[in-house]
C-alpha cells in the first residue's frame, strides 16, 4: 500500500502499517479495506493509520451517538460502529448509496448494521433537520467529515451545535496531498481548487476559539477539533 500522506518514504510508512496498524486492525476492517482497494477511487478511503487514531478517539470520549458526513465504501463507518457500544448509533450521510453497498455485506457480517442509520442525501439539509428536531442539539459525541471540501466550514458550524461540549469532530484531507504548503503554480491542476479550499478551512479552524485543535499528518492530514463551549 502506498502512502496517501506525508511519509513519502514508502518503507517507513509500510513499517508503521505492518508494525502498529495491521496487527491491531479487526478482520472485518481488513476485509473492507481489501475490497475497497479494487475500486477505481480507492484513494478516497480513510487510511488505516488515521482510522486507528479515530477508533481511539471514539473510545476516549466514550462515543455513543455519532455523525459521519461522507461514507464511500464504509471503512471509517465500520470502525466507528465497531468502536461504539451495542446501543450506539451512527448517522451516516452520503449522496451515493452505491459505494456504501460495496462495504455493506462486510458491515453485516461484522454484526453492526443495526448501529447505522444511512441516509442517501446531501449533508446540509440533513444536518439542518437534525438541528430542528428536538433533543439533537448538543447531544452528539463525535463527528467524522470526509466529503465535499467546499462545504467543510458549513458542516463545521452545524456540527458544533450538534456536538456536546467536549465532543470531537475529525476532518479528513486537511493537508490535501501536501499541496497546502506548495506555491499555487506548483500544485497539480486537478488539486488547485481543493488546495485553496483546504488552506482557507485550516486558517478558519486555527482561528476558531470554540475548539481545541490538533492537525495530524496521518493519511492525507486529519484535523481533530474538540468543542470547548
Amino acid at each position: 500500500m502506498e502512502s496517501k500522506g506525508l511519509l513519502k518514504n514508502e518503507e517507513l510508512y509500510r513499517y508503521v502499517l505492518e508494525t502498529s496498524v495491521y496487527p491491531r486492525e479487526p478482520q472485518h476492517l481488513t476485509d473492507l479495506r481489501n475490497v475497497t482497494a479494487n475500486h477505481p477511487r480507492a484513494a478516497m478511503a480513510t487510511s488505516p493509520d488515521a482510522g486507528q487514531l479515530i477508533a481511539m478517539l471514539l473510545q476516549l470520549v466514550n462515543a455513543k451517538k455519532t455523525i459521519e458526513v461522507g461514507v464511500f465504501t464504509g471503512y471509517s463507518l465500520l470502525l466507528t460502529a465497531l468502536s461504539i457500544p451495542e446501543d450506539g448509533k451512527v448517522t451516516a450521510i452520503d449522496v451515493n448509496r452505491e459505494t456504501y453497498e460495496i462495504g455493506l455485506p462486510i458491515i453485516r457480517r461484522a454484526g453492526v448494521e443495526h448501529k447505522i442509520d444511512f441516509i442517501e442525501s446531501e449533508a446540509l439539509p440533513i444536518l439542518d433537520k437534525l438541528l430542528k428536531d428536538y433533543g439533537n442539539e448538543g447531544s452528539f459525541d463525535f463527528a467524522f467529515v470526509d466529503a465535499d471540501k467546499v462545504n467543510y466550514w458549513n458542516y463545521h458550524e452545524r456540527l458544533l451545535k450538534l456536538l456536546k461540549v467536549g465532543g470531537i469532530i475529525v476532518y479528513d484531507n486537511t493537508l490535501w496531498g501536501g499541496t497546502v504548503a506548495m506555491p499555487e503554480d506548483s500544485a497539480p491542476e486537478a488539486m488547485k481548487m481543493g488546495r485553496q479550499l483546504t488552506i482557507d478551512l485550516n486558517k478558519l479552524l486555527a482561528a476558531d476559539s470554540r475548539v481545541q485543535i490538533s492537525h495530524a499528518s496521518l493519511g492525507d492530514g486529519i484535523t481533530i477539533c474538540r468543542r470547548l463551549y
